[in-house]
This record gives C-alpha cells, structure tokens and sequence, in this order.
C-alpha cells in the first residue's frame, strides 16, 4: 500500500483514499455481513470475534491441505431387452 491514491472530487477538493480507509478501519460495515471494515468477523455487541489474518490463515489452511475421497465403484446393469416380437410398426405395445 505504497502508492498515494489521491483523487480529486468534483468540487475540486483531494481525497487521499487510503487516509479514508485507515480512519475507517474499525468502523462496522453496512448490510448483514457482520464485519468491519477491515474484514474482522464480529460480534452481536461489535466485537471482534476472529481477526481478518484468523479468518485468513484458516482458509489458506482448508485451501493448502484438500480431503481427497475415493469415488464410488461405479455399477453398471444390464440395459433392459424389449419384446420386439409385441410391438407394431408405430411403436405402440
């Protein structure tokens, strides 16, 4: 996060993006997500519950370590023989 991202607004003000994002940190994220805006899960009382590197540090462990599972022997039947003698030429039995 080394580079500056400063824009300027339509009124001709800067707004240094990543001063914004900093000063907003902690602040809890709108809608039923239940984090910060940082990526904390949070509590009921807003909380944190797990830290963004916990939550992250799992997913890399689930990611890195996959469950192989065996498949299936796969049974194949017998298709099933029509009496061609019973049936018409249209089809019908």
């Amino acid at each position: 996060m080394a580079t500056k991202q400063i824009y300027r607004s339509a009124r001709g003000k800067e707004v240094d993006m990543m001063k914004l994002v900093k000063q907003n940190e902690m602040t809890v994220a709108v809608g039923n997500a239940g984090v910060n805006a940082r990526g904390d899960k949070l509590g009921p009382d807003g909380q944190i519950i797990k830290t963004r590197e916990e939550i992250l540090s799992e997913k890399l462990v689930s990611v890195s370590a996959p469950v192989i599972e065996e498949p299936a022997p796969v049974v194949q039947s017998a298709p099933a023989k029509k009496d061609i003698k019973n049936q018409d030429p249209e089809g019908n039995e």
